[in-house]
């Protein structure tokens, strides 16, 4: 059971929706940043023959800049653009690093179920961008099974996404 101080204000979806967008095009850099270092630590030549050590250290690095960030200070930049924090549910502090850890790795149903099934019929092609988008749109609406709003990751997680008041500068 969820502890809300009375005067929280949980982000709307909109909002959520928006800075995840933010956030996959910060990501892109990240991505691209971090696969470039590791062709040039193994000096790959040959895409597959490292492709699974390569996706998880793709996976770890996305991770780790998600904890950190969620770790001090319960904001990435599009979630401080958004004025979003990322809060333990128990005393709505920031998330402890196994909240954080498990809810990134919850978050990745956004987009799981839906490679399963492209995978698993063969979906190839612009179909499988459309099952990956139902697929989006599908996780989008576990929000709708909450009082609060919150995501089925955050639900599990123990943490919960606020608004917070933009800082005057």
């Amino acid at each position: 059971m969820s502890t809300t101080h009375p005067t929280t204000h949980f982000a709307s979806l909109k909002h959520r929706l928006i800075s995840m967008v933010y956030e996959a095009i910060l990501l892109f850099g990240i991505f691209f940043g971090a696969d470039f270092l590791f062709d040039v630590l193994t000096q790959s030549h040959d895409e597959s023959a490292l492709r699974h050590w390569r996706q998880l250290y793709l996976f770890m690095v996305i991770g780790i800049y998600f904890a950190w960030f969620w770790r001090h200070g319960g904001q990435t930049l599009p979630m401080q653009t958004w004025h979003i924090k990322l809060v333990s549910t128990t005393k709505l502090q920031t998330p402890t690093r196994t909240q954080a850890w498990l809810r990134y790795c919850l978050s990745w149903m956004w987009f799981l179920p839906a490679l399963g099934f492209n995978y698993l019929f063969e979906v190839k092609q612009w179909p499988s961008l459309i099952v990956l988008f139902l697929g989006w749109i599908a996780w989008a609406c576990t929000s709708k099974l909450d009082k609060n709003g919150q995501f089925l990751h955050d639900k599990l997680a123990r943490t919960q996404l606020i608004s917070v008041p933009a800082k005057k500068q």
